[in-house]
């Protein structure tokens, strides 16, 4: 039991306390099942594709690299690749519509190469991405980043973007 400090008020501890013997009464296996329900999300360019990834238990999406386009097969496989490594088999890929909301021809690219991707079998969903590379753009803006920074991290931080959506998008 935790015991309260001058720091945590009682009913703050009490709280804790209540917590901890909540998740003493889980069973182990919900913890494993937890481990693989992380999320891959992608913003796929036609040059670079940003990767982000959630953590288990789907509440934080974190930018994890860019990869550089090669063609549809080594794109794949690194994709798959990184799906192996967070152990999931899950990717919310961002979709490119037009600002009226309709599919143009950069989204269909996208699709094809997510059709691929199911192929090698991965789960796609995809996300309105409409605004999610001039949000990461302002956000390394304020962090002060050089224009080569930015450059460089712009398409991973873009994928958390449409990753954070998606998750926001599943809470009940």
């Amino acid at each position: 039991m935790l015991r309260a400090v001058s720091a945590v008020p009682r009913a703050a501890a009490a709280r804790i306390d209540e917590r901890i013997d909540s998740l003493r009464s889980v069973p182990e296996a919900a913890f494993v099942t937890m481990n693989s329900q992380r999320i891959v999300a992608l913003d796929i360019g036609d040059v670079r594709i940003g990767v982000a990834v959630s953590d288990p238990s789907r509440t934080i999406a974190s930018p994890v690299e860019v990869i550089t386009r090669v063609g549809w097969g080594p794109d794949v496989r690194r994709i798959r690749e990184i799906c192996d490594r967070f152990e999931t088999d899950r990717v919310v890929s961002g979709l490119p519509l037009n600002m009226d909301g309709s599919e143009g021809f950069q989204a269909k690219k996208v699709r094809d190469l997510c059709a691929q991707l199911e192929k090698a079998g991965l789960s796609v969903t995809f996300q309105d991405e409409r605004l999610s590379t001039v949000t990461a753009e302002d956000a390394l803006l304020e962090g002060n980043l050089s224009r080569r920074g930015r450059k460089e991290r712009v398409d991973k931080v873009a994928a958390a973007i449409i990753l954070e959506q998606w998750l926001r998008e599943q809470q009940p």
